[in-house]
C-alpha cells in the first residue's frame, strides 16, 4: 500500500514521525545513553560516572519496551520507501542499536547475578555504540539537508519545524536524566573517612606509625573502615573462593592470633604502646594505621571489631614496598564507591551491582603487577631488630626473601628456571572468581580459569585449629600435607623436586656386637623448602629429630626426642630452633625481641642444605670414664643385653610444631591444657642385626 504513496503522502508521513511523542522520547533517552555512556568509558572514575552507571542502567531498561515499540512502527512506516542514502543509514543504524541493547541487557544481568561483566559483551557494547552513533548522524542530516534545500515548500517547512521540536523536547529529556544523575550527586556520596590521629597520639621521631617503617601515602592516619570489610569480598558473590580460602589463613589470623596477643600485651607493659607498632605494620595494619597502638589505648588490636590481620585491602592497597623488610610498604587509601561502607540491604546491592557493572577504578586500585613479585612479600618477610627498639643495634631476624634470593630456586632473569613467593604458598587453584586467569605469567593464559589461592600454605597448622576458624580442619590437613611435601603443585612440577619437603635417610650399621657402641646418623636434607627450614621466629618454633629403638618384643630400648605428657620435648633432644639473648646474655625465651641483641645458638637449614644428627650409644660394657668424653646429649643408654641376640628397629621422625611449650605456657597458663599440634614431616626406619658378644681374648 504504501509503495502508492505520494510524494506529499511520503511528506506528511515524515512530519508526523518527527512530531510523533514516542519518537521525542527514544531520541531522548537515546541521547542520553550515548553521552552517559561515552563519558563512563571515556571519562576518569568519579562520583558523576558512578551515578552515570546506575541512572544509565535504570533508564537503559526503561527504554527497552519505547525502542521496540518505535522501531517496529519505523520500520513498517518506510517498510517500502525508496533505498536512499538516508535509508541505509538508519538500518544500518538500527541494526547496531538493537545489538548495542541486547549487549547492554546482558551486561546488567551480568552486574546483577554474576559476579563480573564480560570482556567480550563489554566490547560489542562499546563497538555498537559509537557505530551507532556513527550511522545515525548521517542518517538524521541527510534527511535534514534535502529538506533545507526544498524550505520553502509548506511540507519541507513543516518537516523543519517538527525537527526543531523534536531535538528540543528531546534534548530537555536528555537534560533531565543528566539533572537526576547530577541530583543523586550530591544525594548519595560515598562515606566520609576520619583520617585523622587521636588527640594524645604520639608522633614519633621519624614517622607517626614508627618503629615500623610502613607509611601511608598520605602521611596521615587512616580510617578503619577503609581497610577492613573484607567479608564484603565474598558476601558480595565477587570472590566467595578466595574469601573462603583467606578465612583461615595465616593472614587472616595475624592480628588475632592468641600467641601475638599476649606477646604484645608484655611488650606494651614493659616498652610501653607505641614500640607495638613495630609489630603492627606486619601483624596489624589495620589498628596501626588507625593510630590504636597509642599511649592509652585500651585495645591495642580489636579497633570496633575490625580485627582481620592482614584483611584483603591491607594487602591490595599497598603501592609501593621496599626489600628492607620490617613493613617497609606505603599504604595507599583506596578509594571507595559511593554506595560502598553503607549499612542498609539495598545500599550494599547497589554497591555491588556498581563495583561489577563499573570496575575498572577497582580493578586499577587494587590490582597491581607489583603483588607477583618476590619483593611485595619481602616488606614483610624480613625482619630485623634496630636500636631503636632493642637500644643496642641493628639484629638480623627471619629473612625469607635473601634466603630465596640466594638460593637454588633463584635464577635471576630466567622464569622459566625460578620458583618465586607465590608460585609455592599461592598455587593455582581451579577457579570461577573474576581474578581467574593472568596474561603476566609467563605459562599461564588469560582464560586459564584459574586463580592463585589465597590460604597461603605455609607451617602454622596450630593457631587456626585453636581459634576453630572457619574451615580450620581442611586447612590443617592441607598445611600437613604441604609440610610433609605431598601437596602436588602442577605448574611448576618441572622445577620442583619430588618427594618429602624435608627427607630424612637413617645411616646405622647392618649389625652391631652387644656390648660395642652404636652408630647411628640421620641424614637430614633441606629438599624443597625455598628459604631456610625451619623459618620464622626459631625462638619459639620447634622441628626435631625422634628416635625409638625398640628390640624384638616390642620394647623401647633407646629414645630421643620424646614429648611428655605436658607436651616438654626431653632434654638433649637434636633439634632445629635458635636460642636469642638480649644484652646481658639472658635468654629469649617469650618471644620478647624487643631485648634481643643476638643469638647464641641456631640451627637451621639453607635450601639445599643437609645436615647429620649423630648419635652414639654406649651400650653395657662401658665404662663411665669411656663415656666422658662423649658429649652431653648423647649420652644416652641402649639398654641392650651383653648376651642380647636378634634385630633392634630403628625409627627416625622430622617432626615440626609452631609454638613451643615453654611460650604456651607462658601465654595461657601453665595449667591450660594446650600443646602445639606436631606434624611428622618425614620419616625412616632401619634394622640392626646384633651379634652375641665375641669371646674373651678374641677381637
Amino acid at each position: 500500500m504504501s509503495a502508492k504513496l505520494s510524494r506529499e503522502e511520503w511528506q506528511q508521513r515524515k512530519v508526523s514521525g518527527w512530531t510523533n511523542p514516542l519518537a521525542r522520547w527514544v531520541t531522548g533517552l537515546t541521547l542520553f545513553l550515548t553521552l552517559t555512556g561515552l563519558v563512563v568509558y571515556l571519562a576518569p572514575f568519579s562520583l558523576f560516572n558512578q551515578h552515570a552507571v546506575l541512572v544509565h542502567t535504570v533508564l537503559g531498561l526503561a527504554f527497552v519496551l519505547p525502542f521496540f515499540v518505535y522501531m517496529a512502527r519505523h520500520i513498517i512506516a518506510y517498510w517500502d520507501y525508496p533505498l536512499t542514502h538516508s535509508k541505509f543509514t538508519g538500518w544500518v543504524s538500527g541494526g547496531m542499536a538493537l545489538v548495542c541493547l541486547v549487549s547492554g541487557l546482558v551486561l546488567t544481568w551480568q552486574a546483577l547475578f554474576g559476579n563480573r561483566i564480560g570482556d567480550t559483551w563489554q566490547l560489542v557494547h562499546i563497538v555498537t555504540t559509537f557505530g551507532s552513533l556513527i550511522f545515525l548522524v548521517p542518517h538524521l542530516i541527510s534527511v535534514l539537508v534535502v529538506e533545507r534545500k526544498r524550505k520553502q515548500e509548506p511540507s519541507a517547512a513543516a518537516l523543519l519545524a517538527g525537527a526543531r521540536s523534536h531535538g528540543l523536547k528531546a534534548m530537555a529529556i536528555t537534560l533531565g536524566g543528566l539533572l537526576i544523575t547530577g541530583g543523586l550527586c550530591f544525594a548519595v556520596r560515598p562515606v566520609a573517612f576520619d583520617n585523622s590521629f587521636p588527640d594524645d597520639y604520639d608522633m614519633g621521631t621519624t614517622s607517626p606509625f614508627a618503629p615500623s617503617l610502613a607509611l601511608s601515602d598520605s602521611g596521615d592516619a587512616l580510617d578503619p573502615r577503609s581497610l577492613s570489610g573484607s567479608a564484603s569480598c565474598g558476601s558480595s558473590g565477587c570472590h566467595p573462593q578466595i574469601y573462603k580460602e583467606w578465612q583461615p589463613s595465616a593472614h587472616r589470623y595475624a592480628s588475632m592470633d592468641a600467641a601475638f596477643q599476649a606477646i604484645q600485651g608484655v611488650m606494651a607493659e614493659q616498652n610501653g604502646p607505641v614500640t607495638t607498632r613495630y609489630c603492627g605494620g606486619c601483624h596489624d595494619p589495620i589498628s596501626l594505621f588507625s593510630g590504636t597502638k597509642n599511649i592509652g589505648a585500651e585495645n591495642l588490636t580489636e579497633l570496633s571489631g575490625y580485627n582481620e590481620g592482614i584483611s584483603c585491602l591491607a594487602c591490595h592497597a599497598i603501592s609501593e614496598t621496599d626489600v628492607k623488610g620490617n613493613a617497609n610498604y606505603v599504604m595507599t587509601q583506596p578509594e571507595r564507591y559511593a554506595f560502598e561502607l553503607k549499612d542498609d540491604t539495598t545500599s550494599q546491592f547497589v554497591s555491588d551491582f556498581m563495583i561489577r557493572a563499573y570496575p575498572q577504578q577497582h580493578i586499577d586500585s587494587l590490582s597491581r603487577r607489583m603483588f607477583k613479585t618476590p619483593e611485595f612479600c619481602a616488606a614483610c618477610h624480613k625482619q630485623f631488630i634496630d636500636e631503636e627498639v632493642n637500644r643496642v643495634g641493628w639484629v638480623q631476624l627471619q629473612n625469607q626473601f635473601d634466603n630465596w634470593r640466594a638460593s637454588r630456586w633463584n635464577h635471576e632473569g630466567d622464569v622459566t628456571k625460578t620458583i618465586e613467593c607465590r608460585e609455592c604458598h599461592m598455587p593455582l587453584i581451579e577457579s570461577t572468581d573474576p581474578a581467574a586467569g593472568d596474561v603476566a605469567d609467563f605459562n599461564r593464559t588469560d582464560d586459564d580459569g584459574k586463580h592463585r589461592s589465597h590460604r597461603f600454605l605455609g607451617a602454622n597448622q596450630f593457631i587456626p585449629a585453636l581459634h576453630e576458624l572457619e574451615g580450620a580442619e581442611e586447612h590443617v590437613a592441607l598445611i600437613d600435607a604441604w609440610l610433609q611435601g605431598e601437596y602436588d603443585i602442577p605448574e611448576i612440577a618441572d622445577r620442583w623436586n619430588d618427594g618429602p619437603a624435608v627427607p630424612i635417610e637413617l645411616d646405622v650399621p647392618g649389625e652391631v656386637m652387644a656390648g660395642n657402641t652404636v652408630a647411628v646418623r640421620v641424614n637430614i636434607t633441606n629438599n624443597k623448602v625455598g628459604h631456610d627450614f625451619p623459618t620464622g621466629p626459631l625462638d619459639i618454633i620447634q622441628a626435631w629429630i625422634s628416635i625409638d629403638v625398640t628390640n624384638e618384643d616390642g620394647e623401647v630400648v633407646y629414645h630421643t626426642g620424646s614429648r611428655d605428657d605436658h607436651g616438654t620435648i626431653e632434654e638433649g633432644t637434636f633439634m632445629f630452633k635458635a636460642e636469642p639473648v638480649d644484652r646481658y646474655g639472658n635468654l629469649i625465651d617469650r618471644h620478647n625481641l624487643w631485648e634481643m641483641v643476638g643469638v647464641r645458638f641456631k640451627r637451621s637449614l639453607f635450601p639445599g642444605a643437609a645436615e647429620v644428627a649423630s648419635f652414639d650409644f654406649p651400650c653395657p660394657g662401658m665404662t663411665d670414664e669411656s663415656m666422658k668424653d662423649l658429649p652431653q646429649t648423647e649420652r644416652l643408654t641402649l639398654t641392650v643385653p651383653s648376651d642380647a641376640t636378634g634385630e633392634l628397629t630403628v625409627k627416625a621422625q622430622l617432626n615440626y610444631r609452631k609454638i613451643d611449650q615453654y611460650m604456651l605456657d607462658f601465654a595461657f597458663g601453665d595449667d591450660s591444657g594446650l600443646t602445639a599440634a606436631v606434624t611428622v614431616m618425614s620419616t625412616d626406619e632401619a634394622v640392626i642385626n646384633v651379634l652375641p658378644p665375641a669371646p674373651e681374648g678374641t677381637r
